[in-house]
């Protein structure tokens, strides 16, 4: 077999090569090294070679339980499970006798990282923590397949090289990161394998359908979800991360085909400055040990080119930031089972090989530097709260008046990465702000999570490169829409947080015989609503405001809920009402008189009578995958409605009466028949409402399905100056807003601005797409303010582009609306501060006066 892939290497223009030949396990294995018979290989258990087949999630599931029985050198824990309930795994793998301490060894590793009591420890025969993570993109195949080899070889090889290494360290691995997307890609490849493998590119095995295999259930990469914590999969890995602090972790990728191999360290200017200049040094020594491991079986590769290791959400780059030193690797894909390349046939048993003598090249370095990186972590923390101690800035304050779940949401995350978190002692005024025990809570910066603690905060504008492999700013306050302050002193610290609390509502007032006003205020005010849609109650939303009990003012956006004339009881309105209040933590108040002191009365002609959204969303063909999971996982997971996922291909053939909301996520729809656009147009002229974010406004623009107009693109200043070709893709780069966040001006008085208390609206873009301002003063709910930028990078020629332009424009087309959002408002599932615009779009787009849209 060592001479089939010599030879396969050289005659790229072999397109099928028969499935009998396949490699066995001394293409793989160190040579002179024996292993334990009783240790069943991957073949024994599964029935074919590593290679030969894409390992499935059950399969792979089956073979490391089977290994765990049949070896005292592993334990095997579940740690959690995905949205379609496959279990994510852990494997403990050291020795006999670390295993029999293993509590003591993790207490005692783990004290490495208090300040107050690691100086004590000896770290002379401490054993180095390290944790491998296999294929977070579940069409990035070769990792996992690799752990299989892995796990085999760990626990059966024999000799004095593994038991010094079982002895020195403690290795945890996560075979499968993303069951789901795995399991999804296995289907695809294995499903259209034949008997001879067909190598050519253009086979249907190397063009998995929308959404493939990289991401989870909800198509969102779970390789940016370490910080925003939105998924299970990313929950359940980071308890285990901070139950055992590894001091070396290994995340194993892939790339393009007619790549090579790649591992870190990444570009050094695309470093994040927080990160401490020792784990470069680090990454580039165990760099070293990679590269005579690839020499030795010929493998090519590259470094310090192309990746970064500057947005700490990433699995590579998450470790940088809590005293450990994250690696990355990227292996040229064969994305099926041999596939034709710029560097001739890549085989898919000779990407696997890649993977797996690099964990075995990460565990030589783990032995060979492991004071060195335990020391590093001993450092970091002592460090970082020095640093804190020396900071002017003592503490951050963050909260919300009128909506305690967003900060509940924010809270709760910085609980699970290990921060401190208090209550105020008392009420504390800074500013126009007043943060009260009840909604705010307090982070002392003095603590060894401080450098977490300034990622997550920060408000960056300044960088040493322009360009990013990933976003450059993630603001978490920002994000959720919070009010916070910088404080100078701990002084008002009370309580401290051992356990985030969820908050809960109350029905206010008692058992109404006349209306009942729930507040729009609350995130999950649009959760609520929909419980009560569903249940068929009537409910109206106020445009004005009006008053209540005791002079309590109710803005626009309050939905009024009449107890007469519903289908319950008033009693078990009553109830259900209860219910609601205390699941989705929204205030609802007792209305015993339309008689309001103040604004319109309840009878007024300006509370509008609501329809309960029966909502399609558009999907393959050219929509973004991620942008559509954000709007699925936030509809279907988050607020539990309905959402039908409507392919283009679909819509073309049926009709859409049923419907009276369309989600047209960022992209394109030219699958869409001529036929079917009239049928939309004529649609939306009878009513129906579009919801449309980043590319697909532009789409419909083009289409005549909305007045929106775009800014075009800046011209060269001097197209006739010639140039460097070598710096051609950075000065493309450097022209792309790959993320950064921007201050708006919100319409609260808008249908889309309903249930913000405040004008100032900070939104996320990752677009080019500039939205020209209507002629119409009431079209543009939201407008980037003269000066937005908060936090990130922007080019000069796109920031004046920027500037005052509108964010969200309203068409009125017939008796529809057509609601362009140009930016993402549910970005990867963590920006809950403009969820609601999106949610007003869908729950009060039907009511927005056509004369306010162009």
């Amino acid at each position: 077999m060592r001479k089939l892939s010599f030879v396969c290497a050289f005659v790229f223009w072999c397109l099928a090569l028969p499935a009998s030949a396949q490699t066995n396990l001394s293409y793989y294995l160190p040579g002179g090294v024996t292993y334990d018979a009783k240790i069943p290989t991957p073949k024994q258990v599964l029935g074919y070679e590593v290679g030969e087949w894409h390992v499935t999630h059950d399969q792979l599931v089956h073979y490391m339980r089977t290994v765990d029985a049949a070896s005292d050198r592993i334990t095997l824990q579940e740690y959690g499970r995905t949205h379609e309930n496959r279990p994510l795994l852990l494997l403990t793998i050291t020795s006999g006798q670390s295993h029999s301490q293993i509590t003591q060894l993790k207490e005692q590793h783990r004290q490495l990282t208090d300040p107050a009591n690691s100086g004590k420890l000896d770290i002379s025969t401490m054993p180095a923590v390290v944790w491998m993570g296999y294929s977070v993109h579940g069409n990035e195949p070769s990792g996992t397949n690799a752990s299989l080899l892995a796990i085999y070889h760990l626990a059966a090889a024999q000799g004095p090289e593994i038991e010094k290494l079982l002895k020195e360290t403690i290795v945890l691995m996560d075979p499968s990161i993303n069951p789901d997307g795995m399991q999804r890609f296995s289907t695809w490849v294995n499903a259209n394998r034949g008997e001879n493998l067909v190598s050519d590119p253009n086979s249907r095995e190397f063009s998995e359908t929308w959404p493939g295999g990289r991401t989870n259930h909800y198509w969102f990469d779970l390789n940016r979800d370490w910080l925003p914590l939105q998924h299970p999969e990313s929950r359940g890995r980071l308890a285990k991360f901070h139950e055992w602090k590894p001091n070396l972790l290994t995340d194993h990728h892939e790339m393009g085909t007619n790549a090579t191999f790649f591992f870190q360290p990444g570009i050094p200017s695309r470093n994040h400055p927080l990160t401490p200049a020792n784990t470069f040094k680090l990454t580039q020594k165990v760099g070293t040990f990679h590269a005579k491991a690839l020499d030795k079986i010929g493998s090519f590769y590259y470094t310090e080119e192309s990746y970064d290791d500057f947005y700490y959400g990433k699995g590579s780059t998450y470790p940088d930031v809590n005293g450990a030193v994250g690696i990355l690797f990227e292996q040229a894909s064969s994305r099926g089972h041999a596939q034709e390349s710029a560097n001739g046939l890549l085989t898919f048993p000779f990407t696997i090989r890649n993977q797996f003598t690099t964990t075995l090249s990460t565990l030589e370095a783990a032995v060979s530097m492991r004071q060195e990186l335990l020391e590093h972590q001993r450092t970091f923390y002592k460090e970082a709260v020095k640093e804190a101690g020396k900071d002017g800035v003592k503490a951050i304050v963050f909260g919300s008046p009128e909506d305690a779940m967003r900060t509940f949401h924010l809270a709760e995350i910085m609980h699970q990465h290990q921060i401190q978190l208090y209550r105020p002692k008392q009420n504390l005024k800074v500013g126009n702000m007043t943060y009260t025990p009840e909604n705010a809570y307090v982070v002392p910066l003095e603590q060894a999570q401080y450098k977490l603690i300034q990622a997550m905060f920060e408000k960056r504008t300044k960088f040493q490169d322009s360009l990013f492999y990933d976003i450059s700013a993630w603001t978490f306050p920002l994000a959720f829409d919070l009010d916070y302050a910088q404080l100078k002193n701990t002084q008002l610290l009370g309580s401290k947080v051992e356990q985030v609390t969820r908050p809960t509502g109350t029905v206010s007032g008692g058992q109404s015989t006349y209306a009942y006003a729930l507040e729009w205020t609350g995130y999950y005010a649009p959760r609520a609503l929909h419980k009560l849609q569903q249940l068929g109650v009537q409910t109206r939303v106020a445009t004005n405001t009006f008053s209540g009990p005791e002079g309590k003012r109710f803005a626009p956006g309050t939905i009024l809920i009449p107890v007469t004339g519903q289908t319950l009881s008033p009693e078990l309105l009553f109830a259900r009402l209860q219910t609601i209040a205390q699941e989705d933590g929204v205030s609802i108040y007792n209305m015993a008189t339309g008689l309001s002191a103040q604004g319109v009365k309840l009878g007024s002609p300006t509370l509008l009578a609501l329809q309960t959204p029966k909502i399609a969303m558009l999907v393959e063909g050219g929509v973004n995958y991620l942008d559509a999971g954000e709007i699925w996982h936030l509809l279907d997971n988050r607020f539990d409605m309905k959402v039908t996922l409507l392919t283009q291909d679909r819509f073309n053939r049926t009709s859409i009466q049923k419907y009276n909301t369309l989600i047209m996520p960022d992209g394109t729809f030219n699958e869409l028949t001529p036929a079917a656009r009239e049928k939309l147009r004529a649609w939306v002229q009878g009513g129906g409402t579009i919801v449309a974010t980043g590319m697909a406004v532009k789409w419909l623009a083009d289409n005549k399905l909305g007045d929106f107009n775009f800014k075009a693109e800046a011209a060269e200043k001097n197209p006739t100056r010639q140039l460097p070709y070598a710096d051609l893709e950075n000065n493309r780069g450097a022209q792309e807003i790959g993320g950064a966040i921007f201050e708006t001006r919100l319409d609260i008085t808008h249908p889309l601005g309903f249930g913000y208390s405040k004008p100032q609206l900070s939104i996320f873009r990752n677009t080019n797409l500039f939205l020209e301002r209507s002629a119409n003063p009431y079209a543009n709910p939201v407008m980037y303010t003269a000066n937005p930028l908060q936090a990130g990078y922007i080019s000069k020629q796109n920031y004046e582009k920027i500037k005052s332009s509108a964010a969200i424009g309203v068409s009125a087309l017939g008796s529809g609306r057509v609601i362009g959002i140009v930016d993402n408002p549910n970005f990867r599932a963590f920006w809950y501060g403009t969820n609601k615009l999106f949610l007003n779009s869908i729950f009060f787009g039907g009511i927005i006066n056509p004369n306010s849209a162009r």
